[in-house]
This record gives structure tokens, sequence and C-alpha cells, in this order.
């Protein structure tokens, strides 16, 4: 279900939009403004999505269990 391969399959994902933000981006004055915005937002989601995605599937806190007596707990 959830793997690496997420990661990398996200990956492509945002070079094929960034790609495609910067061959059919409108032609005008504004070309550069709309080429940086697009492929940044691209770029901005991805790695939001991605750190917590890696921030989900390995934690660095463990959850712990309050209502477990403390000579029950293995070691």
């Amino acid at each position: 279900m959830a793997s690496g391969w997420s990661l990398i399959i996200g990956l492509l994902i945002v070079v094929a939009a960034s790609l495609a933000a910067w061959f059919f981006s409108p032609k005008g004055e504004n070309l550069t403004v709309w080429r940086s915005t697009l492929i940044l937002s691209f770029v901005s989601c991805y790695l939001m999505w991605a750190i917590v995605f890696l921030a989900q599937l390995h934690p660095l806190i463990a959850p712990k269990r309050a209502d477990i007596r403390p000579d029950r707990v293995p070691s």
C-alpha cells in the first residue's frame, strides 16, 4: 500500500506537470512569471506532500500506551 514507490511516482507526475507548464504556459510578456509560478507551485506541493508522507511512514517517536502498568511493559 504505502511504499517508496509512491514518492517516485509522485516525482514523475510533478516532473511531467512542470514540463507541461514550461511548454504550454501562455506566451507574452508574463511568460517567465507564469512558468516560475506554476513550477514552484508544483515543487512546493510535492515537497510538502513528501515530507508529510515520510513522517507518517517512518515516525520519529513511537506511540506509547498509557494504560499499561509499568511492571507489564516488555523491555
